[in-house]
This record gives structure tokens, C-alpha cells and sequence, in this order.
């Protein structure tokens, strides 16, 4: 020991030692290299062990993030709908339920049936106890049709039957209008239409030209 540590103690001599030992521990870490290598390919599924658990704790933390939630397409957006008309649409009194036309005035039924875009022809529609003459869905109106020979009558006659009438129809607007509905009052006459507006402005009424 004491001739190695003399050797060693030359400078030059000191220098080529650590050399040589910088090359040997070198070549161990290659073979070391090279025997890790040789494993992973003789026993990939144990050499794959390590890597597997590394995979497997990402895909984990992946699930645990929620995923962001897809845009909805246009075609598949619903607009909102107001909450009160939801609650008319629960209102079992304000569903339409078709029912036989009341009395036996055939023209009058006619006339009825052939309201545009009438969704129940040969019906009556039965809206919160009250019978209307016909209902479009797609506008969500109920009509009343008036298909007397109003404009025969002498014009006191006339105003007078309307305001007998007047009441009923602001009734019929005010049930029509509580449910989520349109009211038209149909009309075979340019006269019967002038004095109703002329008596209620605020009823909508059109002239039949189909009667």
C-alpha cells in the first residue's frame, strides 16, 4: 500500500491513473447500456413495466378532468321557452279538444271548415269550456265565424246586434287570450267588420271571402 500510494503520488504518474479510471467506469456505463438493451428486447413486456404504469397514471388523471361539453349544433339549438308558456301548456283547460259542431246550421259549418290552414275541419274546438268554430295551430288562432246576412239589416238593427254580441266575443278573446291564443272574429261583410271595430277597436276581425 504504501508503494501504490508513492506511485500515485507522481503527478504525471497521477494524471494517467484517473485516465484510466475515467475509460473503465466508461466502459462499465456502456456495458450497462448495452445489457439494458438486450433485456428490454429479450423481455419487452417486463421491460415495458415501468413505462405502462407511467401511460396508465396519465390516462387515470386524463379521466378525472372533465371533458369540455360539445357545442351544440345550430340544427339542434331550442330556443328558450317562457315560462308561462309552460304553465299554459300544463293547463288541461286550455288544450284544444275537437267536439261536433254545436246546432244544425250546415252553411254555418261549411263556412267553418274552410278557414285557411283550419287544423280540424268538421269540428268544433272545445278551448276552456267554450266552443270555437276552428283553430289554426301553426298561428295558434281560434275563430268565431258570423256568417248572418248582416249587411241586409238597417243600420240601427245592425249596431244593435252587435253590441248584443259584443260581450260573448270579448269573453271568447279573453279565454283565447289567457290560454296563449290568437282571437279572430270571421266576417262575410265589409259592414259587419266596420261597425264591430267601430264598437271594440281592439277585436281582430277579416272578411271571409271563402263564404
Amino acid at each position: 500500500m504504501g508503494l501504490g500510494f508513492c506511485v500515485l503520488a507522481a503527478p504525471e504518474i497521477a494524471v494517467g491513473a484517473v485516465i484510466v479510471l475515467g475509460v473503465v467506469v466508461i466502459g462499465v456505463a456502456i456495458k450497462e447500456a448495452l445489457d439494458a438493451y438486450e433485456f428490454r428486447h429479450a423481455y419487452p413486456e417486463e421491460a415495458g413495466t415501468s413505462r405502462g404504469t407511467k401511460v396508465a397514471s396519465q390516462e387515470a388523471e386524463a379521466q378525472r378532468k372533465p371533458k369540455p361539453k360539445p357545442e351544440p349544433a345550430g340544427q339542434d339549438w331550442q330556443p328558450p321557452v317562457p315560462p308561462e308558456s309552460l304553465e299554459r301548456e300544463r293547463r288541461p283547460e286550455c288544450r284544444p279538444v275537437p267536439v261536433r259542431h254545436l246546432g244544425g246550421n250546415d252553411p254555418h259549418n261549411e263556412c267553418a271548415d274552410k278557414i285557411p290552414n283550419n287544423s280540424f275541419p268538421g269540428w268544433d274546438v272545445l278551448i276552456n269550456g267554450k266552443n270555437f268554430d276552428g283553430l289554426v295551430l301553426t298561428t295558434r288562432t281560434l275563430w268565431d265565424v258570423k256568417t248572418d246576412d248582416f249587411e241586409k239589416q238597417l243600420p240601427r238593427s245592425q249596431r244593435f246586434f252587435v253590441r248584443m254580441k259584443l260581450p260573448e266575443l270579448r269573453r271568447e278573446a279573453k279565454i283565447a287570450r289567457d290560454c296563449g291564443y290568437n282571437f279572430v272574429i270571421g266576417v262575410r261583410s265589409a259592414a259587419h267588420k266596420a261597425v264591430l271595430l267601430d264598437e271594440d277597436p281592439t277585436l281582430k276581425v277579416v272578411i271571409m271571402d271563402w263564404c
